[in-house]
């Protein structure tokens, strides 16, 4: 019963701290406006900050970095494409950016399938991108087959996650 009680007004407490707060900053005196302007300026200037446009990072948070198949297919799905559409969008935005397409494969084939279905894949989303205004000299294409894996196992989840095509900026 006690904990409860302390918890209550320790819940109480903290609401109010908070609230007085946001009262002392909305200011009611000629110098609030100067307060909040100060206020804020240092508040955007210690904001965190994204990820530097153009970069691997700032790819991967708007728009991803990979594309996934089916089991031995090369073709794009209708998720893929939509994928592959916002990386056109986001290449034009940043023309000096060039990418290579990685072409990868689960474990299940020999070394030289997976190799030439790797190739299959990363050419599918080089040929969709250029269909879609990119510039192809921009465009590298590299084939890992089953070589790197993302996800180690042999399960239908793990093999799932390896059938894919991976964006790297260079």
């Amino acid at each position: 019963m006690r904990f409860k009680l302390l918890t209550m007004f320790a819940a109480a407490l903290f609401l109010s701290a908070c609230a007085s707060k946001s009262d002392e900053n909305a200011g009611g005196s000629n110098d609030g406006t100067a307060a909040s302007t100060d206020q804020s300026s240092s508040v955007s200037s210690s904001t965190i900050q994204g990820p530097q446009p153009g970069t691997l990072e700032h790819l991967l948070v708007n728009v991803g970095d990979r594309v996934f198949f089916g089991y031995d297919q090369s073709d794009l799905s209708a998720d893929s494409q939509k994928t592959t559409e916002a990386l056109a969008v986001w290449l034009n935005s940043y023309p000096a950016v060039t990418l290579t397409l990685e072409g990868h494969a689960d474990e299940r084939g020999t070394r030289e399938y997976n190799l030439a279905l790797g190739e299959r894949r990363a050419n599918s989303v080089r040929d969709y991108l250029v269909a879609l205004g990119v510039n192809p000299s921009r465009l590298q294409v590299v084939s890992f087959g089953k070589e790197r894996p993302a996800v180690l196992g042999s399960t239908e989840e793990a093999w799932a996650q390896n059938r894919r095509a991976v964006f790297a900026v260079n």
